[in-house]
């Protein structure tokens, strides 16, 4: 294992959907002008204090989040190389790994060949919806009919999934993981989706509403990423969140279960107080989930006001030989049309007692350049990417 390291341990949190700014492609998806910090600090005062000490501001001009002379992290924003804009794409070019074709999406919902054979090889009596929908829409609308069949709701979004909604009464949870399990192995090739999800609900007619009993079911990644290749060196790889599941938990040395903002929050600051050496890796899942798809301005911008007000725990919570970067996955934003991700850099701010303060990081041509950082600072190579580490080590 390597000895000496700059840092003991680096602690990556993504603010999952938390875009800065459209990309010059984001015409080509769709999203020109999409902007979701910017156009959230536009929609009233949002109240930043610690992220605009780090530098927030300092990374390009938001309403009411100003430059500050003396920003205490550095700062700059992360491209998407990657040919996508989905949560498995941007964490997995942070880990490394580039992609050049997109995970296929289904705007008109599945091919019926691929449903029969879905229907066929799980025994279901059928299914009901296939068509992209919003999780809590599909089962108001479609729930009492599938609790009378026991069809399973079978829908898609804008981000490549198959999910798969059942009533935990009607469809018990190991038979709907089940379910889930032989969809993955069904949708392989072509259709290899980025995630198959499992989503169980419960309640009656008109008061739906879905558990926390979600399970994904990812593409393994290539091994050729960054949390193998700190695992395999005697590396901890702590995971946090939907973290494990985006990677198929190759490489994940500990899983810290969390199904929201607050959660995540919790327990990356309990990850901080206990002993380990290499990456906490941690997703605030509630931006891009409750706020970015449903296009809740008001609520993305509480959701970031409240991150902000529990930064002094976490930053408490860091050794002096820790290192914190705050970035994002794609877009999201909530003022813009429809419910999908936007083409957007992602902010970049890097925090460390004893990390050089105020460095412009400029625009990374990549989110990889994240994952090289890291395996230098371990002195470990992962070929994509360029490192940022000689920038922010203290003289």
């Amino acid at each position: 294992m390597p000895q000496s390291s700059p840092f003991n341990r680096i602690t990556l949190i993504v603010l999952d959907g938390a875009g800065i700014g459209a990309m010059p492609d984001a015409p080509e998806w769709g999203d020109a002008g999409s902007d979701t910090f910017g156009h959230i600090c536009e929609s009233r005062e949002v109240r930043l204090p610690n992220l605009q000490s780090l530098g927030l501001g300092n990374i390009r001009p938001l309403a009411g989040v100003l430059a500050v002379d003396k920003p205490r992290g550095c700062y700059g924003k992360c491209a998407l190389q990657s040919n996508g804009k989905d949560t498995t794409t941007g964490h997995w070019e942070m880990a490394g790994i580039i992609l050049e074709r997109a995970f296929p999406t289904y705007p008109n919902g599945f091919p019926q060949t691929l449903i029969d054979q879905f229907i066929a090889a799980t025994q279901v009596p059928g299914i009901l919806g296939n068509i992209p929908a919003s999780g809590t829409e599909i089962i108001k609308q479609l729930g009492p009919e599938h609790v009378k069949t026991g069809k399973p709701i079978v829908y898609t979004s804008a981000d490549s999934v198959f999910q798969i909604a059942a009533h935990e009464e009607v469809i018990p949870l190991d038979r709907l993981y089940e379910i889930c399990e032989t969809a993955r192995r069904i949708l392989r090739g072509e259709h290899e989706v980025g995630r198959v999800i499992a989503r169980p609900f419960l309640g009656e007619p008109g008061s739906f509403y879905r558990t926390e009993n979600r399970h994904d079911y990812a593409v393994p990644p290539p091994r050729e990423n960054l949390l193998p290749l700190l695992s395999d060196n005697g590396l901890d790889v702590v995971c946090i969140g939907k973290i494990a599941s985006i990677y198929d938990s190759t490489g994940v040395t500990r899983d810290l279960t969390a199904k929201n903002n607050e959660q995540s929050i919790d327990q990356t600051i309990r990850a901080l107080r206990d002993d380990a050496r290499g990456l906490i890796f941690s997703n605030l899942v509630d931006f891009d989930m409750l706020y970015g798809h449903r296009r809740d301005t008001e609520g993305y911008a509480r959701a970031l006001e409240h991150f902000d007000s529990r930064w002094p725990e976490i930053e408490s919570a860091m050794r002096p030989d820790d290192l914190l970067i705050i970035t994002a996955d794609h877009g999201n934003d909530p003022t813009y049309p429809g419910t999908d991700h936007t083409r957007e850099y992602a902010p970049l701010m890097v925090f460390g007692k004893h990390a050089r303060p105020g460095i412009n990081l400029g625009t990374r041509e990549s989110l990889s350049d994240i994952g090289h950082t890291i395996a230098e600072n371990f002195a470990l190579t992962l070929v994509a990417g360029t490192s940022f580490l000689p920038q922010i080590m203290a003289h």
